[in-house]
């Protein structure tokens, strides 16, 4: 790559560019990286050692790919990473959005502004991670899936293909509110299954399955399995037939 794609006051430790990069002022690309080819880096990103960017990706300003997480001593669960970040191509990463080591982001998603996506996450291709949406470790979203904004997604929990989930969705992998210690086994997420639709504002509890092409209305809290096709409303969700 020409020097001349990379503004001087960016700090480009890699040789790893493909054709027509564009490196804005004050963005660090860190030594280990490889982009691809067009791949647009705007002012203040920081890329890590160990990622990977398919060609013609977007990363707008502020974002940050590869943060290693830290437990600091206050976590009870041990944050455990390999120090990798995978992009394929032709995604956009929005202004401020943190993408943790140990990700994988399959071809053409959106990732939304401030949105944070943390280790050991996997995003299939054409998936729409909206603004400011969580996503706590080992979080496996399939592909054409969308996570509409302010919407948190509990560790250890998976979305399946074409499955839509509305904004301030919450969700929760732990019956004891953290009080037995972190335990693998035993904090689990929910998993929503192919085509399934949650509504704005429902709460999905542990540990529950949302079957395929069902729908959970907005506002419900759902704390057992929904069968494949249900409709559920209301708090506690119960099955209602479709109209």
């Amino acid at each position: 790559m020409k020097r001349s794609g990379i503004h001087p006051l960016a700090l480009v430790e890699t040789e790893a560019l493909g054709k027509g990069c564009a490196i804005h002022p004050f963005a660090v690309v860190q030594a280990g990286a490889s982009l691809g080819q067009g791949v647009v880096v705007h002012p203040h990103c920081f890329v890590g050692d160990g990622v990977t960017i398919g060609d013609n990706v977007e990363l707008f300003h502020g974002c940050i790919l590869g943060k290693e997480p830290k437990g600091a001593g206050a976590l009870a669960r041990l944050p455990t990473f390999e120090r990798k970040v995978v992009i394929g191509a032709g995604c956009s990463i929005g202004p401020h959005a943190v993408i943790y080591y140990d990700v994988e982001i399959g071809e053409a998603c959106l990732i939304g502004d401030a949105a944070s996506i943390r280790e050991q996450c996997r995003i299939h291709s054409r998936s729409v991670i909206g603004r400011h949406v969580t996503l706590n470790y080992a979080v496996l979203i399939g592909e054409r899936v969308r996570i509409m904004d302010h919407t948190w997604l509990a560790g250890n929990m998976s979305v399946e293909d074409g499955a839509f989930v509305s904004g301030h969705v919450g969700t929760a992998n732990d019956n004891a509110i953290g009080r037995s210690g972190y335990s693998e086994a035993n904090v689990r997420g929910p998993h929503i299954g192919k085509n399934a639709a949650i509504g704005v504002g429902a709460i999905l509890l542990p540990n529950i399955d949302i079957g395929e092409g069902a729908v959970v209305g907005a506002g419900a809290v759902v704390s057992k399995d929904v069968r494949a096709g249900d409709c559920v409303l209301g708090v506690p969700a119960r099955p209602k037939s479709r109209d």
